[in-house]
């Protein structure tokens, strides 16, 4: 779909991804902020997004396996089960409640953000929170490659400079799996036996 920013006149296509909705295959999701704005560095948006992602796995029947909040961009571990071709819908459910409330939050206090997140789809002027196109996503397919998506999901902060460890980052799983409580998010522990090679 063709996007038209009407500050600048300027158009772009939205992304059309490819999924492989395997049975059985946990999955990486990486989302964005629209134009990288660090519009996820308030504790405020991140809780936001941390309930959204709970509340999008409970309804979905998804596991929560690993996660990180930069930011401008989130990297999320679920696995499916069974019901892989309900991707879309986990997504919408953890994007588009941030989405409201940050939206809802601008107008009401900073509404000077509003036109640089203002864009025309067709005949409608709609206000974005997060880049259109949805995303990245891969299936992971081996334990060694899920040691490894955990591995890079959790370094995010540290490779950034934000912590000199991983632990250190709140808003990240990295705590869960070096068993330090509280943690904003638990993980399924599913997720332990396959690290564990089944």
């Amino acid at each position: 779909m063709r996007i038209v920013d009407p500050k600048t006149g300027k158009s772009y296509v939205e992304k059309r991804r490819v999924r492989y909705n395997e049975p059985g295959q946990p999955r990486e999701l990486t989302f964005s902020c629209y134009r990288q704005y660090a519009f996820l560095s308030r504790d405020r948006t991140r809780e936001w997004l941390c309930e959204a992602l709970d509340e999008a796995r409970a309804e979905s029947g998804f596991q929560l396996w690993a996660y990180v909040i930069m930011p401008e961009h989130v990297h999320v571990l679920v696995y499916p089960g069974g019901a892989p071709q309900q991707m879309c819908r986990f997504l919408q459910a953890a994007k588009e409640p941030v989405a409201r409330k940050a939206i809802r939050y601008l107008k009401a206090n900073t509404p000077e953000w509003l036109a640089r997140i203002t864009v025309r789809e067709r005949a409608r002027v709609r206000h974005r929170f997060w880049q259109p196109g949805g995303g990245y996503d891969r299936n992971i397919i081996s334990a060694e490659a899920l040691r490894a998506v955990i591995d890079y999901i959790h370094a995010n902060p540290v490779r950034r400079g934000l912590v000199p460890r991983a632990e250190e980052w709140e808003w990240s799983s990295a705590r869960w799996y070096a068993g330090l409580r509280p943690v904003k998010l638990e993980m399924d522990e599913a997720v332990l036996t396959e690290l564990a090679g089944g």
